[in-house]
């Protein structure tokens, strides 16, 4: 009888990033690229703040990083979970695409979790948040004409396809950020 064995729980993945061909980087170069935007909140991060748990993280999992911010003159502290591998992600992709982060969240919370995710590398320029978005029935719809006017070159990467729903065909119902 065989049995298998879970034997890495956390183990260090190196990724080679090979430099683009001269072909491929010229071409870039020549034509406009898309824009990829990235939502924050269960896509590109998983966060809590103080004496919440979510069921996105495992307890006793280290936060990646910890973010402390005033809303509503109280200070609260939201323990940050990036996804695996996002910092390779976000290299690579910015390479091909304009990155733009587009999240519901409140401004002083996004910014910061989005300063944390660029780590002054400058991928992540272009930010929208709440403010940029519409609230309809409770849920805050994103509109993508603050981004781009040209919706064509507009790719969308969110957990949350409602959150577009005044743009049908940008999103993939069957994502599932995982």
């Amino acid at each position: 009888m065989w049995s298998f064995v879970r034997i890495i729980q956390y183990q260090t993945v190196r990724y080679d990033i090979l430099p683009l061909s001269t072909i491929s980087r010229n071409r870039l170069n020549t034509v406009k690229r898309k824009i990829l935007v990235l939502d924050l909140d269960e896509t590109l991060i998983h966060s809590h703040h103080d004496g919440v748990l979510r069921p996105t993280v495992r307890p006793g999992t280290p936060p990646d990083f910890i973010l402390k911010v005033v809303i509503d003159k109280h200070p609260v502290r939201f323990f940050v979970h990036k996804r695996p591998h996002v910092d390779f992600f976000l290299e690579v992709v910015s390479q091909w695409y304009e990155l733009v982060v587009f999240t519901a969240s409140m401004e002083i919370y996004g910014s910061a979790v989005a300063d944390k995710l660029d780590n002054n590398k400058g991928f992540l320029k272009r930010r929208y948040y709440r403010q940029h978005c519409t609230l309809d029935s409770g849920s805050y719809i994103k509109d993508l004409s603050v981004v781009h006017d040209d919706l064509s070159s507009i790719v969308i990467l969110d957990n949350s396809p409602g959150a577009y729903r005044s743009h049908p065909g940008k999103t993939r119902p069957d994502f599932r950020a995982v």
